[in-house]
C-alpha cells in the first residue's frame, strides 16, 4: 500500500496594500450595515475578488473582523498601552487615559457597530479578545506590577482587577448616558477622581 501524503493547508500571498483593501471594505460595510448584515459575499465584492480569498486567508467573517479592526488601530500609528512607563502609576494611568481618549470616537463607532454580536457571538468575542483585548489586558498587568515592585499598591489590593474594565467601559458608556464621546480631558478627570483614590493613590 501507498500512503497518501498530507496536504497542508497554505495560506496566499497578498500585498500588504492589497490586505489593507481587505480590511477597509470590511470596515466600510461594517460602518455601513453593522455586523449581522456584514457578509463575506459583501465583502469581497468590495474589495472585487473571489470569498474563497478571504476564507483562505481568515477562515471566518469573526477573524477577519478582528484582524481588520486591529489593523486599523497600527495604520493609524496610535500608541498603545504598552509603551506607557512614566516612572508612577498615577503618571501610567494618565497616559493610558490619554491613548484612550485618541481611539474613543472611532473605535466606539466600530464597536457599536458590532452590536449584540459582540455579547452573543462566541467566535467574535474570542477573535476580538485576541486581536485587541488580551494585548491591553496585558499591558495592564505590566503597569500593576512595576506599581507593586515601586511599593505604590500592594499586590493583593482589591481595586486592581477592576482597572480595565473602568477605563474601558467609560469609553463605552458616555456616548449612552452623555450623548458625548470621552475625550482626553474626561478620562485623566475620571483617572484623577475614581480609579487613584480607589487604589490609595492622591491625585
Amino acid at each position: 500500500m501507498t500512503s497518501t501524503p498530507q496536504v497542508t493547508a497554505r495560506r496566499s500571498k497578498i500585498t500588504p496594500e492589497r490586505e489593507q483593501e481587505f480590511y477597509d471594505a470590511v470596515l466600510e460595510q461594517l460602518r455601513e450595515h453593522g455586523y449581522e448584515a456584514l457578509t463575506m459575499e459583501g465583502i469581497a465584492a468590495r474589495a472585487c475578488c473571489g470569498k474563497s480569498t478571504l476564507y483562505r486567508q481568515w477562515k471566518t467573517k469573526p477573524r477577519l473582523v478582528a484582524a481588520a479592526l486591529r489593523a486599523s488601530r497600527a495604520s493609524r500609528g496610535d500608541r498603545t498601552l504598552a509603551s506607557v512607563d512614566t516612572g508612577t502609576l498615577a503618571g501610567d494611568l494618565r497616559e493610558a487615559a490619554l491613548i484612550a481618549a485618541c481611539t474613543s470616537g472611532r473605535d466606539t463607532r466600530l464597536t457599536q457597530a458590532l452590536g449584540h454580536a459582540v455579547l452573543s457571538d462566541e467566535e467574535l468575542q474570542g477573535a476580538l479578545r485576541e486581536a485587541l483585548v488580551e494585548p491591553e489586558l496585558t499591558a495592564f498587568d505590566a503597569i500593576v506590577a512595576r506599581a507593586v515592585a515601586r511599593g505604590e499598591i500592594a499586590p493583593d489590593h482589591p481595586a486592581v482587577e477592576f482597572l480595565p474594565a473602568q477605563l474601558m467601559g467609560v469609553l463605552r458608556i458616555r456616548p449612552v448616558l452623555e450623548g458625548r464621546y470621552a475625550d482626553a480631558d474626561y478620562l485623566v478627570r475620571f483617572v484623577d477622581a475614581a480609579l487613584l483614590p480607589s487604589l490609595g493613590i492622591s491625585p
